[in-house]
């Protein structure tokens, strides 16, 4: 079993930065790929980044591309998920998720762990 741990969320004004963290623990040399998914109130939960173990290799919804950034401390055990230039529509709570044998461009239903997660809201 693989533990996840999401923080940082939080209230900010549009056009600031809050960075994520996830704490893994648990079998985490288990897995392959790391993500980050959200969830907005009314819509179902959406795919944000992906990331591979050594880090080398990330994946972006379309509608962060270029303002959202992942990256992987693997001596903490924890990914991150650096949101620089954040809209309101950015507001969802953001979930932490990891697969054991795949990284990209994934579904939720994919996945086989999941944090509990943590808000975010950007107001204008």
């Amino acid at each position: 079993q693989v533990q996840l741990v999401e923080s940082g969320g939080g209230l900010v004004q549009a056009g600031g930065s809050l960075r994520l963290s996830c704490a893994a623990s648990g079998r985490t040399l288990s897995i392959v790929g790391m993500y980050w998914f959200r969830q907005a109130p009314g819509k179902e939960r959406a795919f944000v980044g992906a990331i591979n173990w050594s880090g080398i290799n990330t994946y972006y919804a379309d509608s962060v591309k270029g303002r959202f950034i992942i990256s992987r401390d693997n001596v903490k055990n924890t990914v991150y998920l650096q949101m620089n230039s954040l809209r309101p529509e950015d507001t969802a709570v953001y979930y932490c998720a990891a697969h054991r044998l795949r990284v990209g461009v994934l579904g939720p239903d994919d996945m086989d762990y999941w944090g509990k997660g943590t808000p975010v809201t950007v107001y204008s």
